[in-house]
């Protein structure tokens, strides 16, 4: 699981930043996580193979978040894509597309709408798994927790040889199942196998009020992207804006257990952002800025 920053500015693209925007490449295939204005631009720049997007995250209907993806609809026809694509959006997004894309593509646009104020599971494969939980903002908006499943037990060579476990069976070893012999014998699974790797989990935290509502959702994740759109010192217009300091992103991610915190979503007053790091290092020790082109490895 690989995390790149395409955008990470607020509402006005600003000092070379731009609006949100991430990819999130889960191995299998590559998850688009809001899409605001000149994502294809930094798409090109940073070599994403966006072909491979299949699904798509919009995380609430304010511009910075989706202004791009209308362009990037559009590209995809216009370089013949014929596979399904998946949005997971607020349900007004289908009505927005609709308007600008008059025009029959050549592929399928499949919308999968957003309850307000309502978590939901959107993606439960046998790979991984993507639920939505709500946030607080000024319009229904939410954020994403992608889980990659790596849990399955571990077969040992040597025992399934062993106890000549045959080959069709090798599947159900690996989720947990005992093997039964002819004979009626039964071989326990923790004789056969080992405990298998820990799953991977980000988890995406879009403009958002100071709440710890949340915390739930982000409990014990690899990675943690919270909105920092301002420093402690303009919490007042954090507060009344609906928007967080780099400070709290940091007590939520503390208060979350999570190994690493991302902020970003800067507000276009600040050209210098290094006072976001100190203000959220001084609660939380491992945090990284939201810089474009930036790719962490979850893990």
């Amino acid at each position: 699981m690989t995390l790149t920053i395409l955008g990470c500015n607020g509402a006005l693209p600003a000092y070379g930043r731009f609006p949100t925007c991430q990819i999130l490449d889960v191995g299998a295939e590559m998850f688009l996580i809001d899409c605001g204005e000149g994502a294809q631009i930094k798409m090109q720049q940073y070599k994403v193979r966006s072909n491979r997007v299949n699904h798509v995250f919009i995380s609430h209907l304010h511009g910075d978040h989706f202004f791009g993806l209308i362009g990037w609809l559009n590209s995809q026809a216009l370089l013949g894509r014929e596979k399904e694509l998946h949005i997971y959006a607020n349900e007004k997004l289908k009505a927005i597309i609709a308007i600008q894309l008059e025009w029959q593509l050549p592929y399928q646009i499949i919308y999968h709408d957003l309850v307000p104020n309502e978590s939901q599971i959107l993606l439960d494969t046998d790979k991984y798994e993507v639920i939505s939980f709500p946030v607080m903002h000024s319009v229904p908006t939410h954020g994403f927790r992608f889980t990659v499943k790596r849990n399955k037990r571990m077969m040992i060579s040597d025992k399934v040889r062993e106890c000549e476990v045959p080959q069709y069976f090798y599947k159900k070893l690996t989720l947990g199942f005992d093997y039964e012999k002819a004979n009626g014998e039964i071989i326990k699974n923790e004789i056969l196998t080992t405990k298998g790797k820990p799953n991977l989990v980000y988890a995406y935290c879009a403009d958002t009020l100071y709440t710890e509502t949340i915390v739930p959702y982000l409990q014990n994740c690899n990675l943690i992207y919270h909105e920092a759109t301002y420093c402690n010192d303009q919490l007042d217009k954090a507060t009344a804006r609906m928007h967080s300091t780099a400070e709290q992103a940091a007590n939520i991610a503390k208060l979350s257990n999570a190994n690493q915190l991302v902020i970003g979503h800067y507000s276009s007053k600040y050209k210098d952002i290094s006072g976001h790091l100190a203000e959220a290092n001084a609660v939380f020790e491992h945090v990284v800025l939201a810089e474009e082109g930036l790719s962490i490895e979850v893990k």
